[in-house]
């Protein structure tokens, strides 16, 4: 079943459960059921991965995305991560470039970055689903609703966190996050995309979170993320040397 959820960490399981049971989530279910008879191709092929590989509890760090990407084989259920063997997006090119600068890392040959959700990033796009060549194709059917469900619960966690709003559209998740927690970083910049990247009034090239991220974790005793482990399955990127 497409929208079997029994994988993600058991504790979002009661928030999926009371959503699913809604008017709302049964309205979303209604929908894609419809697209697929008619012989939709839907992305990803497991759209909760997010919340498999990164628990609530586990929760430091959350990187709001807007839509799935639209292409074969791209979308896996992280905001902005493709499989390993999809070429490198535009918008994953800068993010790489900014941990370059900010961080001197070493760009990774892959779009993998299940590395940073197993160690408490959450990757959580706003629209969970997506039609093949058809961007933002399910939007305003329901997963808005579940997904700002799930955002308030990082938020109501008094653990400190960090919230990366990147591009006009994930900043206006900043109200909702403020109204439920207030003890949380959030950082806002432009969306990497090459045609805002460079642009003002905060430019994504130059804006320093990863590096912010680590110091405010750091500052309130919680773990660091590791930047350059990408994969699970590879070895950390080495940093550069200048």
């Amino acid at each position: 079943m497409y929208l079997d959820y029994s994988s993600v960490q058991k504790d979002w399981e009661p928030l999926l459960s009371v959503f699913f049971k809604s008017s709302v989530g049964c309205s979303l279910k209604e929908f894609l059921q419809t697209r697929f008879s008619y012989g939709a191709v839907i992305y990803p092929p497991r759209p909760f991965l997010a919340l498999e590989l990164t628990s609530l509890a586990q929760t430091r760090v959350v990187i709001v995305g807007q839509d799935p990407y639209h292409g074969p084989g791209q979308a896996q259920g992280l905001a902005f991560h493709v499989a390993p063997s999809c070429k490198i997006p535009p918008s994953l090119k800068n993010i790489h470039k900014e941990l370059a600068r900010d961080l001197s890392i070493v760009p990774p040959s892959s779009g993998e970055l299940s590395g940073w959700a197993k160690q408490g990033v959450l990757l959580l796009n706003a629209v969970l689903t997506v039609e093949d060549g058809k961007p933002a194709s399910h939007a305003k059917k329901g997963w808005e609703v579940l997904t700002d469900s799930i955002l308030s619960a990082v938020a109501e966690d008094p653990t400190p966190k960090v919230f990366m709003l990147w591009g006009n559209y994930a900043q206006t998740k900043e109200k909702l996050i403020q109204s439920v927690g207030n003890n949380h970083l959030i950082l806002k910049a432009n969306h990497p995309s090459p045609l805002s990247a460079l642009r003002p009034p905060v430019p994504f090239i130059g804006c320093g979170h990863f590096s912010k991220a680590n110091q405010w974790l750091c500052e309130h005793r919680e773990q660091p993320i590791d930047w350059a482990q990408f994969s699970l399955s590879e070895p950390a990127q080495q940093s550069l040397n200048f």
